[in-house]
């Protein structure tokens, strides 16, 4: 039996694999090199290799190794192979040049010695020219340059093996399929498959990781499904023995999985589910992988049957292309903690290529390997989700997160080193919280305004976030002594330290409100740049006590986002001033089929970005745009079903043309706003301009129904005017 030399090439980091699958296919003398693996065999573990391998690019039939750099010693030992052996006149040839030397300066120049000298050999023994073809020829010629050998191969694989043939639209950050099989079998997936586990991916993109390891549990071939093949008119081709090949292969394929395994992908992006079900399709893998669209969040392990083990593979954004590398630590974090709070007795895998967002999953991983997509390294990492690896929260910093809770600060009698002010002060902060605990507890609200100046002469707003003290002192009066106002903003400090006292080391949050015009309110006051995570509703948001003058959460909207989370199920949601975004979480855990969220603050864009990421919520399907509302209003055709319009009180930024008013320019902007509504859609309304009066061309235009009072929680009863709010509609 004759044994060929042969190369089969693979991205970097996966040469062990290829060595074991190309051994197990029946080669000999496999041994692993820098861009691949060589082997020796007959023809048909060649076949096999290109059948079979989920690993290799290409399969290189060796031809010569000739000691030759000069352009001249190159033609030369190129027309002195038999290539009337390989391909006559009728086939298209490319050849595929890499290296340099003193006399080849660059790879086409190479490569067109090589074309020359195929040429010259085949017309002088009278067969004529063949063709040239870069794009698909039948048969390529690879020829590799290096420390003055040349060597020859004729590529048997045509397209590089990798293409499957599935996928058509890859969306943004695609990873190769043979990349995407080393993660599977990296991960242990086998071995799961043997066991009776099952598969998941919780965001599955166009479902490479789901489709490779179906291919797998169903023992079906990689290459079953591709008609073109580089040796299909390569004169030494045997299509006997490749039928044959093709035949086992073909009668191998299983076509479902054994009884109780499966093999399940979520995204939250709706068309990164339609690529995933359209890729899997085309495979005939529709009834054994099932792609449904979830979010980050929502993920839950599988109850319809009994899945105590299984195995987790995912590769989520890297930050190279796609997603915002400040936002990424929190979705790899809400990734850990859906792992662990989920599916404890599984295993899991995650690729990354950027070791810090691996630990920002806040796992343990017992075991890495380095492998390549490109030219990018990629670490994959592997955990066991046992009893013992408890989710750790290495990500502490930029988030420290908050326990999700309804439970309020305890009431503590006052001190008595307390002034009588503070004591004061004390004692309506302990009566403020006694009378809204029963709706706390019956809403299981935990961020709130505890106190808004009810004493006159402590004039500050206290809020909580989950415990944790906010205030902001309101400027004094010209007429007020500045030394008493420093006493009693002193002694209101002592008060809440006294009912709310800050976790260890940390100190309460202190502000001075005054009126803020322009991009003030964007500014820093301090740069302590932690944030912290609190719960309202199903979401959850990322707030900064100490930065900014506000928090990234106000308070007093809540209602109308909760109304919203009740109405966006299914509707196209724009969200105009959206700052932190926390409307648009709302809207897309509420179901909302889409977004589009537009602010001109970059601090608040990325912002809402973290809290899409900490949502697991997907930011293609919720789109963030940093535009002026105006101008971007003025350029969409678009159309919504929900619009959210809530604009600064005041706004002179130097990115705009002109300065904002909210009194003034409110009805240009709702025409702007109204035109991309689209029929039978609602558009919110709201502002925080004390005395605002809604102009009257506004109610004759269209339907308008006042809802500042609805929208008004019971923690702001004492300022009825901090916002006002309508529901606008089209007339009928």
């Amino acid at each position: 039996m004759t044994h060929l030399n042969f190369l089969a090439t693979c991205p970097k980091g996966l040469n062990a694999l290829l060595a074991e699958e190309i051994a197990q296919l029946g080669a000999l003398e496999v041994s692993e090199t820098v861009t691949g693996v060589r082997f020796s065999a007959p023809l048909a573990v060649a076949y096999r290799t290109c059948l079979w391998s989920r690993f290799a690019n290409r399969v290189l039939l060796e031809l010569a190794v000739v000691a030759a750099d000069r352009a001249d010693d190159v033609y030369a030992a190129a027309k002195a192979i038999p290539w009337h052996e390989h391909l006559s006149a009728k086939e298209t040839l490319a050849v595929d040049f890499s290296g340099q030397s003193e006399t080849i300066r660059n790879t086409h120049f190479g490569a067109l010695k090589v074309k020359d000298g195929i040429v010259d050999a085949l017309r002088e023994r009278g067969l004529g020219r063949p063709s040239v073809d870069a794009r698909a020829p039948d048969v390529r010629i690879h020829v590799r340059l290096h420390r003055g050998k040349t060597t020859f191969s004729l590529d048997l694989s045509g397209d590089s093996l990798h293409r499957r043939g599935y996928r058509l639209d890859s969306g943004k950050a695609p990873l190769r399929e043979n990349l995407a099989a080393a993660v599977v079998a990296r991960a242990g997936w086998p071995a799961v498959l043997a066991s009776g586990g099952s598969f998941l991916d919780p965001m599955c993109g166009s479902g490479t990781l789901l489709i490779e390891a179906a291919l797998m549990a169903l023992d079906r071939a990689p290459g079953l499904e591709r008609s073109r093949w580089g040796f299909s008119r390569w004169g030494g081709h045997k299509p006997a023995q490749w039928q044959a090949i093709l035949a086992e292969a073909q009668s191998r394929a299983l076509h479902d999985l054994p009884q109780g395994i499966e093999i399940r992908g979520y995204d939250g992006d709706a068309g990164a589910v339609r690529r995933a079900t359209e890729n899997a399709s085309r495979m005939g893998l529709e009834r054994v992988v099932r792609v449904r669209h979830k979010a980050l969040a929502d993920l839950t392990r599988p109850s319809h049957q009994p899945m105590p083990f299984g195995l987790l593979v995912t590769n989520p954004p890297w930050g190279e292309r796609i997603g915002e590398k400040t936002s990424l630590p929190y979705l790899y974090r809400q990734l850990g903690s859906r792992w662990d709070q989920e599916f404890r007795g599984w295993t899991a895998a995650l690729l990354t290529s950027d070791l810090t967002l691996g630990r920002a999953v806040g796992l343990r991983s017992h075991k890495q390997y380095k492998l390549h997509n490109g030219p990018l390294e990629l670490n994959l990492l592997l955990f066991d989700l046992s009893a013992d690896n408890v989710w750790r929260d290495a990500s502490a910093k930029p988030v420290v997160q908050t326990p999700v809770s309804t439970a309020q600060p305890a009431e503590a009698e006052a001190p008595s080193a307390l002034s009588e002010g503070a004591i004061m002060v004390a004692n309506r902060l302990r009566k403020n919280l006694r009378r809204l605990k029963p709706w706390l507890k019956r809403d299981q609200v935990t961020c709130f305004r505890l106190y808004d100046a009810d004493m006159p002469e402590y004039a500050a707003a206290v809020d909580l976030y989950d415990g944790r003290a906010h205030v902001a002192e309101y400027a004094p009066p010209k007429g007020v002594d500045p030394d008493a106002a420093t006493r009693r903003l002193q002694e209101l400090m002592q008060a809440v330290e006294a009912v709310c006292p800050p976790p260890a080391g940390e100190r309460i949050a202190l502000k001075r409100r005054q009126r803020q015009r322009g991009l003030a309110q964007y500014e820093k006051t301090d740069d302590i740049g932690e944030r912290i995570e609190v719960v309202e509703g199903r979401a959850r948001l990322l707030v900064n006590l100490h930065d900014y003058l506000d928090t990234g959460l106000f308070l007093d909207h809540r209602p109308l986002r909760l109304r919203i989370a009740e109405e966006a199920a299914g509707k196209r949601f724009l969200n105009l001033f959206c700052y932190t975004g926390t409307a648009t979480i709302h809207a897309a855990l509420g179901g909302a089929s889409a977004s589009t969220s537009v602010d001109l603050s970059n601090t608040y864009v990325r912002w809402m970005r973290a809290n899409l990421a900490l949502n697991g919520l997907s930011d293609r399907q919720h789109r963030v745009e940093r535009a002026d509302v105006m101008a971007w209003l003025r350029q969409s055709e678009q159309l919504f079903d929900l619009i959210l319009l809530d604009p600064p009180s005041f706004s002179n930024s130097s990115s705009t043309e002109s300065d904002f008013d909210v009194q003034r320019d409110h009805p240009q902007l709702l025409e702007l706003a109204m035109a991309r509504l689209a029929p039978g859609g609602v558009l919110y309304f709201s502002n925080n301009r004390r005395r605002f009066v809604l102009d009257e061309q506004v109610e004759a235009r269209w339907q308008c129904e006042q809802i500042s009072a609805a929208t008004l929680p019971p923690d702001f009863a004492r300022r009825p005017d901090i916002h006002h709010c309508w529901r606008l509609t089209q007339l009928s």
